[in-house]
């Protein structure tokens, strides 16, 4: 830290103890000066000849002047009234402001008496302080308290200007001491080099600046961010370094989404003036900390505009969060989190950002490829993106179904808002379909059937058809659509033009579509435990089927029922092309399709024993 020394003769400042000051001296103190509470007994002469304003208010002898409102107050003036004495004082950058302010407040310039203390602080500012960047920081930080000065402004202004000039500088030329405790980017990791004996380091990081800039008072943040912002000449990724390290600094359960009652005001503001400093630039910050950010909004009671940005920017990074991430509660009314009930309409809006930016991309890329090129272009979000955010929403809607309050229209909206979203399995959505299932057993048959509409049977890999085959939670429909497409998967996989339908099926052809017995409401029933394992028998024989003997139905009880269920004409077309084939959407109607297209997870995903009742 730099500092300056004035004066020469030994501090002869007495005081009582009761904030009554003198100057030990054989001559008796002529004038009295309250400043606060704090009383000073000194002599005229030293005073007059350096300050103007005690010049215009002091007159006759033995008297008594008021100066409260002095800029630093009884400490301040100290130091000014030992400077008149000629007695050393010591400056620094705790206390330069300060003084300066009370020595302007005492019109103590140049025009009073030549090399006068205004001057010589002016001096030291301008060639040691605002040289230095740490002390720089700590001027502008004890600006705050000047406030009444009409100096202020001006010093505020070039302690901005010395720090945003420092930060704004080439790392090559930084030679200056800072606080880093941040990790560093790959690039700017550097071997250490020896050379002569003597280890040598360091690459200086790019966000070098941003903890010490974090110290500072809100207000004075902005100001100095701003700055550097205007100067233009540090990139966006590092001013959303800068914003996290301030989040960090001044919202200690920022990761952890707590916030004290008492803080809620002040933690408000910095949530504020972070999102309203983002670069425009997206990727300049994580996904993971707008959805940080978000949350404290949420919490803090932060505007509509405030939190309507951060929605929008974490839908155009979505594919970088986790389900944790989006696990965000709901507020209630005592501002705290709720355990249970998780904030889907959010978790909506930002999915709706998400699909729009493709959507709005997709007509100005369109536009623009036609009048260039005559060709179009499909968006700016790529198919790995989409993946990904269709294999997070699949495992957001697992997390939620666990929760027993969940509406089913909510897990249907969530899952039709991605279905646009193309892949090639819906093993992560069968699972998600399954929780919900298995946590609401009341819900009503046509509520089952729908829930199921959602999932395409032909994109279930072989592990999930296993799982789904023995699934009693699902409807007898899918159970019967998840066997026939594993069948056809097998013929096609052996060689066969078109799938051959099990045994005990294929002989309903020549039923002429007459059903056996019941209604078609079974169809849309739960299967029991006897027809789910004729169904797992079935299946098991045409695994086998090109490798060995044919495989029977052990369980014939339950055969009757099937054969009545699938001899019906209008169902067996359902799942059963008049070509013999498979139908491109799930091979169901318009009105009854299991099948849409929903982002998923990868074809490896296990499917444990616990997930099902049928062994």
């Amino acid at each position: 830290m730099k500092f300056m020394k004035l004066g020469t003769k030994p501090d002869s400042f007495k005081t009582d103890g009761n904030n009554v000051w003198f100057v030990t001296s054989e001559l008796a103190a002529d004038v009295i000066i309250n400043v606060g509470d704090s009383k000073f007994y000194l002599h005229k002469f030293p005073l007059l000849s350096k300050s103007g304003r005690l010049q215009k208010l002091v007159g006759g002898s033995d008297e008594e002047i008021d100066i409260h409102e002095i800029p630093g107050g009884s400490t301040a003036f100290e130091i000014c009234a030992k400077f008149c004495y000629g007695m050393t004082v010591t400056l620094n950058a705790h206390n330069v402001v300060s003084v300066y302010c009370a020595a302007d407040y005492l019109e103590m310039h140049e025009t009073v008496d030549k090399g006068n203390l205004v001057y010589k602080l002016s001096v030291f500012m301008n060639s040691s302080i605002f040289r230095s960047w740490k002390d720089s920081i700590i001027v502008l930080q004890t600006t705050r308290y000047m406030s009444s000065s009409s100096e202020e402004p001006k010093l505020v202004n070039l302690c901005i200007n010395s720090i945003a000039s420092k930060a704004s500088v080439d790392v090559s030329k930084v030679d200056w001491s800072y606080t880093y405790n941040r990790k560093k980017l790959p690039e700017e990791k550097e071997p250490v080099n020896e050379l002569n004996g003597v280890i040598r380091s360091r690459i200086v990081p790019k966000d070098w600046w941003v903890e010490d800039l974090a110290e500072l008072e809100i207000g004075l943040y902005k100001q100095v961010l701003v700055s550097i912002i205007n100067k233009g000449l540090v990139c966006n990724e590092v001013i959303g370094e800068a914003l996290k390290a301030f989040a960090l600094r001044r919202l200690p359960g920022f990761n952890r989404s707590i916030v004290h009652s008492d803080d809620v005001l002040k933690a408000r503001s910095v949530v504020d003036i972070i999102v309203r400093l983002l670069p425009l630039e997206k990727d300049c910050v994580s996904c993971d900390f707008l959805l940080k950010l978000l949350k404290m909004a949420i919490l803090v009671d932060s505007g509509e505009m405030v939190k309507r940005e951060l929605v929008k920017r974490v839908g155009q990074q979505l594919e970088e969060a986790t389900v944790q991430d989006l696990l965000i509660q709901v507020k209630s009314d005592d501002g705290e989190m709720e355990g249970s009930i998780y904030n889907i309409d959010l978790v909506l809006e930002i999915l709706k950002e998400f699909i729009v930016q493709d959507q709005i991309g997709e007509l100005e890329d369109e536009a623009r490829e036609i009048q260039e090129t005559g060709r179009t272009n499909r968006g700016i979000l790529s198919e790995a993106s989409k993946l990904m955010v269709a294999k997070l929403v699949d495992g957001y809607l697992v997390e939620i179904s666990k929760d027993p309050s969940l509406p089913l229209q909510m897990f249907v909206d969530l899952a039709e808002m991605v279905s646009g979203l193309n892949r090639p399995t819906h093993d992560g959505l069968y699972r998600a379909i399954d929780m919900y299932l298995k946590v609401h057993p009341g819900i009503t048959k046509s509520e089952r059937k729908r829930i199921c509409r959602l999932m395409d049977c032909k994109k279930l890999s072989v592990d999930a058809c296993a799982h789904a085959v023995q699934n009693e939670r699902l409807p007898l429909r899918v159970v019967v659509q998840v066997l026939f497409f594993e069948q056809a998967r097998a013929a096609t996989s052996s060689g066969s033009s078109t799938p051959d339908l099990p045994k005990s099926i294929k002989a309903l052809n020549a039923s002429n579509g007459r059903p056996a017995t019941g209604p078609e409401d079974d169809w849309d029933g739960v299967a029991t435990v006897e027809e789910l394992k004729a169904l797992k028998e079935e299946l098991a024989a045409l695994r086998i089927r090109n490798h060995g003997p044919k495989s029977t139905v052990s369980d014939k009880a339950s055969v009757p029922r099937l054969k009545a269920l699938l001899s019906t004409k209008k169902i067996f077309s359902k799942i059963w092309s008049s070509k013999g084939g498979i139908r491109e959407n799930s091979g169901s109607d318009s009105s009854e399709s299991l099948g849409s297209a929903n982002p998923d997870e990868p074809k490896s995903s296990p499917y444990g024993k616990e997930r099902h009742s049928v062994s």
